[in-house]
């Protein structure tokens, strides 16, 4: 009759409870522990454990004292069920976000019913930032470097950027130059700023991360103003050196058909065009 009503309850829930609750936020690679919160004077005889989404499965029960984790779920050896009815998940996969509830019965045949939302987020790894230099013109001073700092954090999504200016405790960026949801930032650099370093900053709720850079030491690889840049060089040597080279192979296959064997045809081919035939004076 216990398991009777257990089971009704449990169908109850099915067709009745929302799946919205509490919020619980991890990490790839950790445990996490869903905490089966009662009230006061509450004495548990039941407690069934599901997972409600993505799928929707039985993960633990506790049932006449005993405790049950063994159910063919996603989490198949990845449950533990505490005696304090509390769920423990873990290492938490990149597809274990979804909605958990509890179903509790106490002694005196009440039911309570808490819902979990759980959100797994991946460990922001270390970006990646490339500075690219804008070409000068007149509108810029010579002196002035104008650059993007361009930030990107690999395989991972649902993360956000931002930037931030080292030695200061703000971050001092601009909405207007900011570009691409704070992946691409413009900054324009003077001689006075040559030490001055920025860093990108990667972060999701539960980690981050961050790689900074020194801009000046980009500008001052690139060609001096009034300089031709090495792009201007190779647009003139590559091509020179390549008819150069072609002119070459030509010369060495006409010469070699010349020579050996071949030298009596070469010979023949310019007899009758250099022999004089003897005509006689009247």
């Amino acid at each position: 009759m216990a398991m009777w009503s257990l089971w009704a309850l449990l169908l109850w829930e099915v067709l009745f409870i929302p799946v919205a609750g509490a919020q619980v936020l991890s990490k790839v690679g950790d445990s996490v522990l869903l905490v089966a919160e009662r009230p006061p004077a509450f004495q548990v005889r039941e407690a069934i454990w599901r997972s409600l989404w993505p799928s929707e499965e039985l993960l633990a029960m506790f049932f006449q004292g005993s405790l049950e984790t063994l159910y063919h779920s996603r989490f198949l050896g990845r449950a533990w069920l505490h005696s304090n009815l509390s769920l423990e998940l873990g290492p938490l996969e990149p597809g274990d976000s979804g909605n958990f509830s509890v179903l509790m019965v106490d002694t005196g045949g009440r039911a309570q019913t808490q819902t979990l939302q759980l959100k797994v987020y991946d460990i922001v790894p270390r970006p990646v930032v490339h500075v690219f230099i804008a070409v000068a013109g007149d509108a810029l001073p010579l002196t002035t470097c104008q650059v993007f700092l361009s930030c990107w954090a690999p395989n991972i999504s649902d993360v956000t950027y931002s930037w931030r200016q080292e030695g200061t405790m703000d971050l001092g960026m601009e909405a207007h130059s900011l570009f691409t949801d704070g992946q691409v930032l413009s900054v324009s650099l003077g001689p006075g700023e040559k030490d001055v370093a920025y860093s990108c900053i990667v972060s999701n709720p539960v980690s981050w991360d961050l790689a900074t850079v020194t801009p000046w030491e980009s500008c001052h690889r690139e060609a001096a103003p009034g300089k031709a840049s090495y792009k201007d060089v190779l647009l003139v040597v590559v091509p020179v050196s390549l008819l150069l080279t072609l002119a070459g192979l030509f010369s060495a296959w006409h010469w070699g058909r010349c020579s050996g064997k071949k030298k009596d045809l070469c010979a023949d081919r310019v007899a009758p065009e250099t022999e004089n035939p003897l005509v006689d004076l009247p």
